[in-house]
């Protein structure tokens, strides 16, 4: 499996100024908006200029990931217009389930077939919780297969004014349960289909404490990487989604105990029983700590 992608950071597509900056971000990802981001009338300015830019920087460092407009809002046209740059993947915002995803992969194989790139090159990142149909409908990225699906996310802002409520917070200041639940289902659905759950923004971008709670957590809890609305929030996302040094030496030492003892598949280490569920995941721990540099750190 490829390495995860921690920071999705969006960008305006028709903005040099912050296409500039995004890029120094240190993100992971840029996603580089046609949707919600960029005016109506600023909308065929940014079809011309995100193509120009993922030429410009056909050579990338980080991914180039595109949010085209939703499927029948002229999703296709902004499709069309980028693909011939090559970019590293589409983000589809308003998806109500995968058969909008596949609808979309047959676009993109006429599309690549048409500027001469391989076929299934490029990715999707679904937005899969925008609407009560969409939140309904999670499970079926279980049993429905879409080839290019690499990550799926959920949304914060979009499902209240779908659904008509007044917000998407409780009394205490957390999220309501409907809102629990379409993130909760969210990332099932994303593990259960083999792709990265992601977790949403956080709006207030200069609240670095908030920010950094909400990764630990959202590591936690199964998701490997996170929206970011400004590049304030990179380097704590990338922080948040990535081995400490605890878990590290922790798992070289679970990996050491089943190597001493081979052929066994469960060991006492540290007053505890561990098995082979024990064992994969410390091996992934140690994998992604030496994919992203080895630097995680002991805590204060």
């Amino acid at each position: 499996m490829s390495l995860p992608i921690r920071s999705w950071l969006f960008v305006p597509g028709d903005s040099e100024r912050k296409l500039a900056k995004g890029r120094d971000s240190g993100a992971d990802a840029l996603i580089l908006d046609l949707e919600d981001s960029v005016a109506p009338a600023r909308k065929p300015a940014a079809r011309e200029m995100v193509p120009d830019y993922l030429r410009a920087h056909a050579e990338r460092r980080p991914q180039l990931w595109v949010r085209i407009n939703p499927i029948d809002e002229g999703g296709l046209a902004d499709a069309a217009a980028v693909v011939r740059a090559a970019p590293d993947g589409l983000v589809v915002p308003k998806v109500n389930g995968p058969d909008d995803l596949l609808r979309v992969s047959h676009w993109l194989d006429a599309l690549e077939a048409r500027d001469g790139l391989p076929p299934g090159r490029i990715r999707l990142l679904a937005v899969a919780t925008e609407t009560a149909a969409a939140v309904l409908r999670l499970p079926e990225y279980a049993r429905t297969p879409v080839p290019r699906l690499a990550a799926l996310t959920w949304g914060q802002e979009d499902l209240p004014a779908a659904i008509g409520a007044t917000g998407n917070l409780d009394a205490s200041g957390g999220f309501a349960l409907t809102y629990r639940y379409a993130r909760s289902a969210c990332l099932l659905a994303a593990v259960a289909a083999g792709a990265q759950p992601v977790d949403t923004l956080e709006q207030d971008f200069r609240d670095d404490a908030a920010l950094r709670l909400a990764c630990t957590a959202a590591r936690r809890e199964g998701f490997t990487g996170k929206i970011a609305i400004h590049p304030a929030q990179v380097a704590a996302i990338n922080e948040g989604f990535r081995p400490t040094a605890e878990e590290v030496a922790f798992a070289r030492r679970v990996v050491d105990a089943f190597a001493a003892n081979p052929g066994i598949g469960t060991v006492g280490m540290e007053g505890r029983m561990l098995d082979m569920p024990h064992l994969r995941q410390a091996q992934r721990v140690l994998a992604a700590d030496a994919a992203f540099g080895g630097h995680g750190m002991p805590s204060a």
